[in-house]
């Protein structure tokens, strides 16, 4: 089968409502049972076919009743709303798995587990991600707030860098785990975290997966 060839290089800032480290990364079984989630990203560089994508935003909302292999998710997809027709079809087919080499990419496997694909958002995303600082924040009025921050010493309050490299991993080469918090404002899905798991990725993607080692 022959896809559409694209790619997106930049940053991406993801949280989840697990334990800070999130067993799902290593194959475990969600902290709570359940696994829900946003991200963004940053396009520093991309295109989708001759379709241009640099400096455009887009993320996602997710939910899953229990574990994200265990199927049956709830899934929607968020726009910069500063992108154009082609482009906003070009990053909906990435952000829902299309057009990307099965098994390669994490939103293409997000796709065979989600049952329920809520409308595509078109909105000002306001993303700030700052690698070294371990921080960022997200702001989609009306839809979600969302900030991250290096993990802390509970007794010294000193930062604890934490880092991860997964040199097979179909989501990120190596990133940056930080706490985040964040809470929708309304709509179908219902997140609201405070202090759990979240991280920190240069990213660079392509139909045929992630190239590891992008920085």
């Amino acid at each position: 089968m022959k896809f559409v060839e694209w790619s997106m290089q930049g940053t991406e800032f993801v949280n989840c409502n697990c334990a800070f480290g999130c067993p799902c990364q290593f194959q475990g079984l969600p902290t709570y049972g359940n696994c829900c989630a946003y991200g963004f990203v940053q396009i520093d560089r991309g295109r989708f076919g001759e379709v241009p994508l640099d400096g455009l935003r887009w993320g996602i909302l997710a939910a899953w009743p229990g574990a994200v292999h265990e199927g049956n998710g709830t899934f929607q997809s968020i726009i910069d709303e500063r992108a154009d027709a082609k482009q906003r079809t070009a990053i909906e087919a990435v952000s829902h798995g299309k057009e990307t080499e099965p098994g390669t990419l994490i939103w293409q496997v997000f796709s065979t587990t989600v049952t329920k694909f809520l409308p595509t958002l078109y909105k000002p995303i306001e993303l700030t991600i700052d690698l070294k600082a371990r921080s960022a924040q997200v702001d989609v009025p009306g839809v979600i707030e969302g900030r991250g921050a290096s993990i802390r010493n509970d007794v010294s309050g000193k930062d604890v860098p934490t880092r991860i490299i997964m040199p097979a991993g179909f989501e990120f080469h190596e990133a940056e785990f930080i706490s985040g918090t964040g809470r929708t404002a309304n709509g179908g899905i219902k997140l609201a975290f405070d202090g759990t798991h979240a991280h920190l990725a240069c990213v660079h993607w392509t139909t045929h997966g992630v190239v590891h080692g992008a920085s």
